[in-house]
């Protein structure tokens, strides 16, 4: 018993979704370190106002892909949570550019990156509940191409509305008009799409979905312990727990004595909430036999979780890297380094913000082309090696930034940014194709939210040290966040040569 081969437009209504999704990515990731030092933030400073986005998806897509695998209402079992979080976001994206203050702002990125972070991930479970093994690649391929088409446009909308005499330009501590109408246009784009994947699609149903399930093997741990077992894993958790809270605590102390940067604290922090969840949710509740309690689900999957996804999870943690240090540091480096200026009132700096945009705009187009172009050459190599490819592509486009010295279209606009594009095809459906048919129907939402941990941690780590790095060792020149990047970006290539990643891949013709 398989599941039903799904058509073109059938696949395409599915992913349509995602264009509205990613234009309020974009749109966050290309606008808001502008919003942040419009509204006084410094450039050391930057990093750490991010956090709050990373560590929400870190907190929030495995919650809701846990409780999308139990969920089964009228409307579906993934489509009310990515529902829920486009009507969030939207409205989001229409508060986030009238910020008065910073505090403000960085608490509706806070918001708005929460509100993305639940449609998200059951998007990506979407595909994986509907859609036959040899149509998958082809179902990631498309959100893919959304992804690319939506972040081209929602890059572009500053220019556009400055095209069309919108004031690009405010006094001191005021978001301009450009980015102000952006937001609102992504806002309306972001719930339209949504609600039509929603009228459009259809789901199975639970019983459905286990009837498929029989057919498929996949070697998994099962939830029938006894209760020796769970106790003996407790007493485990408890203990490694225990040392890596122990550790954490070190950690922050080290930061305290040696006055380090305070932005160290959000990973030490981090580490510490991750010790006490392995003590209290999994330790103490397996050892007390509590072990129905959803908190020890999620840990146990968590230390059970496939082959593949703890190999994919290095790859995932450099290229994340790479890519958060992009979208930070982007405009902050253009602009100081190429244009020679850091006043967020002067028509240079407000250029190559622009320019930072278009930049962004043409990496997404690129990766709209590359994200049909890519299966191909996997199809005749493998899938490991044509990320390693894209990969090399994107670190060394985002290295070439640092050399540009006439910022024309092509050497600024485009030539680095086609390496990106590459690469940021591939990581948006490579990896989920790999790891898509490893994973059971009844854990695919909390799996595919788990594996955001490895681009979440990796942000955080981003977050935390690339300020230190810029202020304390790179005098304040955010243009070597990006050849840290474009070197942590082939570092993810060279080690996804060694996946083990033995499925055939298989393209829709």
């Amino acid at each position: 018993m398989e599941k039903r081969k799904l058509s073109f437009w059938q696949i395409w209504n599915m992913s349509f979704g995602f264009l509205g999704i990613q234009m309020g990515f974009a749109l966050q990731n290309s606008n808001v370190s502008r919003i942040f030092q419009t509204l006084g933030a410094n450039i050391d400073d930057i990093p750490i106002l991010w956090v709050a986005a990373p560590l929400t998806g870190l907190i929030i897509q495995p919650i809701i892909g846990y409780f999308s695998d139990r969920t089964w209402t009228k409307l579906g079992r993934r489509k009310p949570y990515f529902l829920a979080g486009a009507i969030l976001a939207s409205a989001a994206l229409f508060v986030m550019p009238n910020s008065p203050v910073l505090w403000i702002a960085a608490g509706m990125l806070w918001i708005m990156d929460a509100s993305i972070n639940v449609s998200m991930e059951p998007f990506r479970a979407f595909v994986g509940d509907n859609l036959p093994e040899k149509q998958r690649t082809m179902g990631f391929a498309m959100q893919s191409f959304f992804i690319g088409i939506g972040a081209y446009f929602a890059s572009k909308l500053p220019l556009i509305f400055t095209h069309l005499g919108v004031q690009n330009t405010a006094p001191l501590g005021i978001i301009p008009d450009s980015v102000k109408y952006s937001f609102y246009f992504g806002g309306i784009i972001f719930i339209v799409t949504v609600l039509w994947t929603v009228i459009t699609s259809k789901e199975y149903s639970p019983e459905e979905l286990a009837a498929f399930e029989k057919y498929k093997e996949i070697t998994f741990v099962k939830e029938d312990h006894s209760a020796e077992w769970f106790t003996s894993n407790g007493k485990s958790h408890l203990t490694k727990g225990t040392l890596f809270l122990i550790v954490s605590i070190l950690f922050s102390f080290v930061i305290y004595h040696f006055d380090l940067k305070k932005d160290l604290y959000v990973l030490s922090l981090g580490l510490i909430g991750l010790g006490g969840l392995a003590m209290v949710a999994s330790g103490l509740m397996q050892k007390t036999n509590n072990t129905k309690n959803g908190f020890v689900t999620i840990m146990n999957d968590f230390q059970f979780m496939p082959k593949i996804m703890k190999q994919l999870a290095w790859v995932q943690f450099f290229s994340w890297f790479a890519l958060f240090s992009m979208w930070i540091y982007t405009t902050l480096a253009v602009t100081q380094h190429i244009y020679g200026t850091t006043d967020t009132t002067s028509v240079a700096y407000n250029t190559g913000a622009n320019q930072v945009g278009e930049m962004f705009a043409n990496y997404n187009l690129i990766a709209a082309i590359a994200s049909f172009l890519l299966p191909l050459l996997a199809k005749y190599t493998s899938r490991k090696f044509t990320h390693f490819a894209a990969l090399v592509c994107g670190g060394i486009g985002l290295i070439s930034i640092y050399f540009i010295k006439e910022p024309t279209t092509f050497t600024m606009e485009w030539l680095p940014m086609i390496g990106v594009g590459i690469a940021w095809a591939s990581i948006l459906s490579i990896p989920y194709a790999m790891l898509s048919g490893s994973l059971p129907s009844a854990k695919m939402g909390y799996y595919m939210g788990v594996f955001n941990f490895f681009i979440v941690i990796p942000q955080l780590v981003a977050a935390s040290i690339l300020g230190f790095l810029v202020s304390q060792i790179f005098n304040n020149e955010p243009i070597y966040a990006l050849l840290i990047g474009g070197a942590s970006m082939i570092l993810a290539g060279i080690i996804a040569l060694i996946i083990n990643d033995e499925s055939k891949i298989t393209i829709n013709e």
